[in-house]
């Protein structure tokens, strides 16, 4: 049974108590089910973009350490925000405080949280049309990645983070003040997934894969004579 058929069943359940309760288990709780497409694209043209259908064809086989997803998860009145990169193979989580959603804070917010990640483990980064990724140039220099962008209402080409961003809801909800978490707050927030087993895993958290890609990584660089 697909999730789709769950939630189907839940939605067109007779509007109750019973309808509530079902309602307010599922992770983000919406009254109704939303569609993938709402609208016409607001966003504002971002220039230079390279579109995710001339990424590298390894990003898609999970097989290549180093390839992310991005995001920005927006706070109250969308004021505030927290940076989201996901690394697609182990589903390793770094979260960035942004002091707001603009593209000079998003660049320094995702240059800080990446920079620490060894070069070879820092190839691609795949991120939806939101105008504050507008200084990817920039961050593209400053990372030595190359970043991508995903075609307009389409999630489901960045499933990996999406799907991460509703494992973060449950600690930064929706709507709420995001400006009093501090960066170790976050730090925090992102071990407590970055040490949950995971099935596509085998059983192995994202935190024990990621740290074995780290030290594949050193073994395999070239010596220096």
């Amino acid at each position: 049974m697909s999730h789709e058929t769950i939630y189907q069943a839940i939605y067109l359940h007779p509007r109750g108590a019973l309808r509530r309760e079902l309602v307010s288990l599922l992770r983000h709780g919406h009254a109704s089910r939303l569609p993938r497409s709402r609208g016409r694209d607001r966003r504002s043209q971002i220039p230079d973009m390279k579109s995710i259908h001339i990424r590298p064809p390894e990003v898609e086989t999970r097989l290549v350490p180093g390839h992310w997803e991005g995001d920005l998860l927006k706070g109250a009145g969308n004021r505030c925000g927290v940076g989201v990169a996901v690394e697609r193979m182990s589903g390793f989580v770094v979260l960035a405080h942004m002091a707001d959603t603009g593209a000079v804070a998003t660049l320094n917010g995702f240059d800080a949280a990446l920079r620490p990640i060894l070069a070879g483990l820092r190839r691609t980064l795949t991120y939806d049309q939101g105008c504050e990724m507008a200084a990817h140039r920039a961050l593209e220099a400053r990372l030595g990645l190359e970043v991508y962008f995903a075609d307009p209402h389409s999630p489901w080409q960045r499933g990996t983070c999406e799907n991460t961003n509703g494992l973060l809801r449950q600690y930064l909800p929706k709507g709420s003040d995001l400006t009093r978490h501090s960066q170790d707050d976050l730090n925090a927030i992102a071990l407590r997934l970055n040490t949950r087993p995971r099935v596509r895993l085998k059983g192995e958290t994202p935190l024990e894969c990621f740290t074995q890609m780290i030290e594949f990584n050193r073994l395999n660089q070239p010596k220096l004579q």
